[in-house]
């Protein structure tokens, strides 16, 4: 494993993340057992993965608690979230509190080194800042988080509209963006600030539907081409990425995903989330591959410079 300095942390973390969300929520989702997801994380420790993320909403704290008993805490980047509504409301500070003490109750730990706010959206972020990270504040000087996170909606923010106004403020020290192949509009709206503020940068959103099921990533890219955002002349509407799954070093589009997201300069942690040992694995080799050719990456980034509007789901 490699691994990097995560901003302004200090943090020493590994470049791939295990994420405890997502589709499989190490499994569960599709009827793993709990000692079956526990066997998920703790081969991603084994492989040299020390970055693990889940949240509140997830349902995958308990799990990930269980499979840490063993492992020398200070040796893991811990992250949740706390998701800043309830249903219809926002939450309270005393509530965001309560939430965090009950998810280091679930993990087992008397601290996470990141505590994000989960999800937050334009409309919401204001009140976030007002309310919220106050008591972020607190928690944070009695030693119960270490750094403060936020992370996008990015499935309806593509365009990273909450992101691009919270990279005004410099209060977050780690921030957790939807970025990939299709849609790579943060690179200027988000992680151009990021570098400047030395925010570590968690990447989520590496693969998705679009990039592991060949229909979807047809239909995406039609509808790209439909709309005006990719040039008709620059894609085969059969094969859209065939030009990168040609090339002979490159065994899989969900590889290539991970490479290209690995190679972005002011990304830090591509996570990954899965529920199958054999793809854990795979992305952690994936991983620690070379960045693609560089023809091949600048034709990506010429073919979608346009895409803002979808996330890849």
């Amino acid at each position: 494993m490699e691994y990097v300095t995560l901003g302004r942390t200090g943090l020493r973390a590994s470049v791939l993340g295990l994420g405890g969300g997502g589709h499989s929520r190490l499994g569960q989702r599709s009827g793993a057992t709990s000692a079956e997801a526990m066997v998920i994380v703790r081969r991603a420790l084994e492989l040299g993965i020390n970055v693990i993320d889940t949240a509140e909403a997830y349902g995958t704290e308990t799990v990930i608690g269980e499979a840490m008993q063993s492992i020398d805490r200070e040796s893991i980047v811990l992250s949740t979230k706390k998701s800043v509504m309830d249903q219809t409301r926002a939450i309270t500070a005393a509530e965001l509190t309560r939430g965090l003490e009950a998810s280091l109750n679930r993990l087992q730990t008397d601290y996470v080194d990141i505590y994000h706010l989960h999800g937050v959206r334009a409309d919401q972020y204001e009140y976030a800042v007002a309310e919220l990270v106050p008591a972020m504040l607190r928690l944070r000087d009695q030693g119960k988080i270490r750094f403060l996170g936020i992370t996008e909606a990015f499935g309806g923010d593509p365009g990273h509209v909450m992101l691009s106004g919270a990279m005004q403020d410099d209060l977050w020290d780690v921030i957790m963006v939807g970025y990939n192949i299709l849609n790579q509009s943060a690179r200027e709206r988000v992680l151009a600030a990021a570098q400047r503020h030395n925010t570590g940068v968690l990447c989520m959103f590496a693969v998705r539907d679009a990039l592991s099921q060949p229909a979807k990533l047809q239909q995406m890219v039609s509808e790209l081409v439909q709309a005006g955002l990719i040039d008709r002349a620059a894609v085969d509407l059969e094969y859209p990425l065939g030009f990168v799954t040609d090339i002979d070093d490159v065994h899989s589009l969900p590889e290539a995903a991970y490479r290209f997201c690995r190679a972005e300069p002011d990304i830090h942690v591509v996570l990954s989330g899965t529920g199958n040992l054999h793809h854990l694995e795979e992305n952690v080799a994936a991983i620690l591959l070379p960045p693609l050719p560089p023809p091949v990456s600048t034709r990506l980034h010429d073919l979608f410079a346009r895409v803002d509007t979808v996330s890849g789901q």
